[in-house]
Formats: structure tokens, sequence, C-alpha cells
């Protein structure tokens, strides 16, 4: 009996580089943006994991929407979305920014590129941001103009991905800096490259603005890829919960407020900023955080995969929830994501782990990013 198999229309849409990613075997899709994503090819998540540690991947990203705001007022509506202060930010640069609403709940956590003083991309996560800003460009009367661009994001990710994109676009692409983006010729277009991915092994995002020339971006990228043992690839879940990426709608919703994801950094509460969600954010400051996301890893052998939350326990106390866990090849042990309760998120604090194969494993909180020299002292010997 055949796998069932998702139906693509305009309502969830293919992208420029569909037939590529399945000419190589994928092997599943999920949806985030009305866009399918490729979840996995023929080999499994720990090759992939591997792989993607020492080689360099091709990942059809075009499921990473954009929402434009461009204008005289495109500057105001984009700071009145975020906590993070952007008066500083210059044209050219990447900056990860939360997004909030009244209430301080997290709606969001794009990339924001700067591409003029009047012209920003949201480079978004699953939910949908573009009628958020329109609603609050209408109603208060802002001049800026809100689009979703035909724009197509691919990445090439891994610890080799310099020398690919250096073979394909010249060797000044090794000069751009983390979270800085540029244009660099292709068939004699430019396309906006930036140096970021979700990965932790490094990389770059390709920007396409130009859907037709996407076969050709894919195979020229793919026949120079040769040389440094390329592959496809897609968000690798083991490497995303070891480096402490989040997924919006995975460990965290609009249910939770700025401060229980760790955004502190992203938020500023004592300048003159204005934006949506300061007094309430303010208020939750002064009050302290009641929980926060953290690493957990615990034993009992391979988990199934989390489709619901799973409770983690102190003396049958509940202590928090696991929200995403997969086996780590690194640490020979399930390596998890999880909402800790006040108290009880210090590195060390020993947890319960009700996994959904009724099993009870034992766990340790840790530290984001995940570590070796912060996680092997709390490892009881082999």
């Amino acid at each position: 009996m055949s796998a069932p198999k998702l139906t693509v229309s305009r309502r969830i849409r293919a992208t420029p580089y569909t037939p590529k990613v399945e000419s190589l075997g994928v092997s599943g899709y999920s949806v985030v943006n009305h866009t399918i994503l490729a979840k996995g090819f023929r080999k499994s998540v720990e090759e992939d994991y591997w792989h993607l540690k020492e080689h360099v991947q091709l990942w059809d990203v075009g499921c990473q929407r954009q929402v434009e705001l461009k204008g005289p007022d495109a500057a105001k509506l984009t700071q009145l979305m975020t906590p993070r202060d952007l008066r500083q930010a210059t044209a050219g640069q990447c900056l990860y920014a939360p997004l909030v609403d009244g209430n301080g709940l997290m709606l969001n956590d794009p990339i924001i590129l700067k591409l003029a003083d009047n012209h920003f991309w949201l480079s978004i996560a699953d939910s949908d941001i573009l009628l958020w800003a329109k609603g609050l460009a209408l109603g208060m009367k802002l001049n800026v103009k809100i689009t979703e661009p035909d724009v197509w994001p691919l990445a090439v990710q891994g610890p080799k991905s310099d020398d690919l994109m250096a073979q394909v676009f010249g060797p000044s692409i090794r000069d751009l800096k983390f979270f800085q983006f540029d244009y660099f010729d292709f068939d004699r277009h430019p396309l906006l490259i930036a140096r970021s991915g979700y990965s932790k092994q490094g990389g770059f995002e390709i920007y396409l603005d130009k859907p037709s020339i996407g076969t050709e971006l894919w195979d020229a990228l793919w026949q120079a890829g040769k040389a440094f043992n390329i592959s496809p690839g897609c968000p690798n879940l083991i490497e995303r919960v070891e480096g402490g990426l989040l997924s919006y709608g995975n460990e965290f919703t609009m249910a939770n407020n700025l401060f229980e994801c760790g955004f502190d950094e992203y938020c500023q509460l004592d300048n003159d900023v204005e934006f949506i969600g300061k007094q309430a954010l303010q208020q939750i400051a002064k009050r302290g955080r009641e929980r926060l996301i953290r690493g957990v890893i615990f034993d009992g052998g391979s988990c199934p995969p989390c489709q619901q939350p799973w409770p983690l326990t102190i003396n049958e106390e509940f202590v928090g929830e696991i929200s995403t866990a997969i086996w780590s090849p690194r640490f020979q042990r399930n390596v998890a994501l999880a909402m800790l309760e006040k108290g009880f998120w210090q590195a060390g604090t020993q947890v319960e782990v009700s996994s959904s194969d009724g099993l009870i494993r034992k766990g340790l909180v840790t530290d984001l990013p995940m570590q070796d020299k912060q996680i092997r002292p709390l490892l009881p010997a082999d």
C-alpha cells in the first residue's frame, strides 16, 4: 500500500526547486506558510546530521516567505511590530527580531532584512504576518505598501558552504559577514545573498527573485558542489535541537511571551522606542518570567516522535513539558527542547520524562545550545 501523498494546489504551493527536490528522492513534506517544505531524503536523520556537520547541503526553503514593507512609513511600521531597537540598523543588515502583540505575546520571530531606509523584508516563520502588518497599517493610517514578493529562498548550509559559494559567485562572497547581505550576479541577474541559515554549521541563504532561473541556480550549485560532497537536505531536527534553534509553533506560540522564549536581548524596554506591546512587556519584566525554554537530555533508548507535549515531573510534580525530542548520535542519548517552570530550569536539574511510548525516562535540564563542555560533566559514566 502506497504512502499518502500531499496534493499541492495554489493554496499549498510548490517552489521553483520542487522538481529538483523530487528528482533527488524527497521522502516527505511539511507545510509552512502555505508552501511545501522537504522534511527528509533517502538517508536517515542521523546520516543527514553527520553530513550537514561535515560537508555541504542544498535546502529548498522557499516556504520562508517575505513580508515586504516599502514606503515613507515602512521603518515606523517595522519598528512598531518588534521590541528590538532598529534605529541603528543599516542597509545590508539582517536582524533577528521577535514580533509581539499588544499583550507581549509572540506572533513570529522573523529575520528582518533592511534593504533601504524605507524598504524592509520580514523573512517569517509559519504565521500570517502579512495580515497583521496590513491591519496595523490600515488602522494607523500609515503610508506603506505591504506585499508578499515573488521571492524564493534557497539555503546552502554546512562547513564547506564558503568553498561552494565562492565557486559559483566568486571569491568576494567569502568576505560577507554573519547576518549581512549583499548582491551577487548570477546569469547577469543580481541576487540578494545573506550569510545566514537555520543551522549552526554556517552557510548562506539566496533570495531568488526571478523564479524562472530557479532550475539554473540549483543546477549550478549542484554541479559545483559535487567536488564538496554535496547532498540535498533540509533543517535537521537533531542539529536544530542541539543548537537550540527554536521553531515557532513548536517551542513557542501566541500563548508565550517574549521572556519565556529567552529573547531578552532582542527587547529594549528602557528607551524611547515605540512598539506594540511595550507596556505589557514592561509589566511582565517587573513580575519576572514564570517559564523558560531550556534543553533536556534523557536516556531510555531512542524515543518516538513528540507529536504532543510530554510532561516533565519531579517526584510526580509537573515542572514543564517537552515540545521536540530526538535521539542524538553525538551524546548517545535523547535530546529535547522544553518549557520549564520557574525554579526548575537550572542546568543539571534532574527530571522525569513521560514519553508517548509509556516509558518514564530519567533526564537532566541543560543550557542551550547543547555544548560538550557543559553537558559531558552532567552525564553519568557509560
